[in-house]
């Protein structure tokens, strides 16, 4: 059972780091059309219009959403370490140590009971005899069983979570999101050789 939610968990990771590829590729094409948007000569009815020119900063890349979720999926936090987020690291550690203790607690009472239910079915006496019947044991031992699968399951979703948790906050910590534009009129050179006047947008 862990084996196979470890396989989902690498598919999970196989799909998930390429999408930093191809949100890369989308962004790239954005900035390259924002800084390329009109600088032109045209007329409308006859009357030139007043050429647009829009210029924006070209981002920097501070951080690398691959290598955030690399590192989540290779040493828990790291990913956080890695894009500055340290108050998350505490909150990711306590949660593996409570699926630690849930794990290997019900992984106990699971191989306990078994054991018990087993040795019922052989006639041999066990450490529940003559407090569980034999449906008793089966219960317990199949409810244990389920909180195991459980646990583990909510384990892998949780370590896939943080691997993601780190992807998307390298991306987001890579966008510029400032409120400040800028817009003033500036002289401008036509193609045909005139001079007038434009209007330059600044994207800060």
């Amino acid at each position: 059972m862990l084996l196979r939610y470890l396989t989902t968990f690498c598919y999970c990771l196989y799909f998930l780091l390429p999408i930093d590829a191809f949100a890369q590729g989308v962004k790239d094409s954005v900035i390259q059309t924002s800084n390329s948007i009109v600088e032109s000569d045209s007329t409308i009815n006859g009357h030139s219009a007043i050429p647009i020119i829009a210029k924006k900063k070209k981002l920097q890349q501070t951080n690398n959403p691959k290598k955030a979720g690399l590192y989540s999926a290779i040493l828990l936090g790291s990913g956080q370490l890695y894009n500055k987020q340290y108050w998350k690291i505490p909150i990711i550690y306590a949660g593996a140590g409570a699926a630690f203790y849930f794990i290997q607690f019900n992984s106990q009472k699971y191989q306990t009971y078994r054991k018990a239910y087993i040795a019922a079915l052989e006639g041999k006496p066990n450490e529940f005899t003559g407090k569980y019947d034999l449906n008793a044991l089966k219960q317990l031992q199949d409810g244990y069983k389920r909180y195991l699968d459980m646990t583990v399951l909510f384990t892998v979703v949780g370590y896939t979570l943080q691997v993601i948790d780190a992807i998307v906050f390298s991306h987001l910590k890579n966008f510029d999101m400032s409120p400040d534009i800028s817009v003033h009129f500036t002289p401008v050179i036509y193609p045909t050789g005139g001079v007038g006047m434009g209007m330059a947008i600044n994207f800060k």
